[in-house]
């Protein structure tokens, strides 16, 4: 990055407690000058969970920051302020995010987020079904909604692609329900209903909720809310038949 003859260059990585109380490791590079810190330090900040522009968001409001503590020692309180702020810093740029829908292609802030829609004939352990499914969207960090409405039952996922691909293997190979007589079996009667990019007009979920409906009205409105009703119409009302 620069030539070790200026100054100081290291390495940081920290982790970071972030909204979905998933963890964000957080890279920082901080190049110290030779007159720090009465000049400030170069920081560079890299993240596999945060796009790139969270990530420019994040060195910005860093060095707004460095600048409050010009000529003193400054990285251990940027560490720190970073650790406690970085969800505030997140939730604007995300913000951000969802105004300029019309990211182009190659910086597209949703580069690689996926979105599944299950539909699961039925559940006879219903209660440790649903934990289950919680806690896998919980690992694999996938937010979205597992919605029982009648006699239907579907899986809303959104997250990056490759744990989208992790949650149907498990959710295809693990034992999560039990069969008429009892015995806990693996879930044969799934099918997927649709597994695409997510684009910029689809919300994204911020949580990942179990929640029942009582009419198709109901469970109509949350895929409106979330920017979703083609999927709704395309998907939803065969199932009733």
């Amino acid at each position: 990055y620069f030539p070790e003859t200026h100054g100081i260059t290291f390495r940081i990585q920290i982790s970071v407690k972030e909204l979905l109380d998933t963890d964000v490791l957080l890279k920082l590079l901080f190049h110290l000058p030779v007159n720090y810190p009465s000049t400030l330090p170069d920081i560079s900040v890299n993240s596999d969970q945060l796009t790139r522009a969270q990530c420019m968001d994040v060195k910005d409001k860093l060095l707004e920051q460095a600048k409050k503590h010009l000529s003193e020692p400054m990285v251990h309180d940027l560490i720190l302020w970073i650790q406690q702020h970085l969800k505030y810093v997140i939730k604007q740029s995300a913000t951000v995010c969802n105004e300029k829908t019309t990211l182009s292609k190659g910086t597209s802030a949703e580069d690689g987020i996926w979105m599944l829609l299950l539909h699961l004939d039925h559940m006879r352990a219903k209660a440790k079904y649903v934990k289950t499914v919680e806690k896998w969207a919980s690992d694999l960090r996938l937010t979205g909604r597992l919605m029982f409405m009648g006699k239907i039952i579907l899986i809303l996922l959104q997250g990056d692609r490759s744990n989208i691909k992790e949650y149907l293997i498990l959710q295809k190979t693990s034992k999560v329900d039990v069969d008429s007589s009892g015995k806990k079996c693996k879930e044969k009667m799934i099918s997927v209903l649709c597994e695409t990019k997510v684009q910029s007009q689809h919300k994204r979920f911020q949580t990942f909720e179990v929640k029942e409906y009582s009419t198709l009205d109901e469970l109509q409105k949350e895929f409106e809310t979330a920017g979703l009703i083609t999927l709704f119409s395309e998907f939803v009302p065969p199932l009733l038949k």
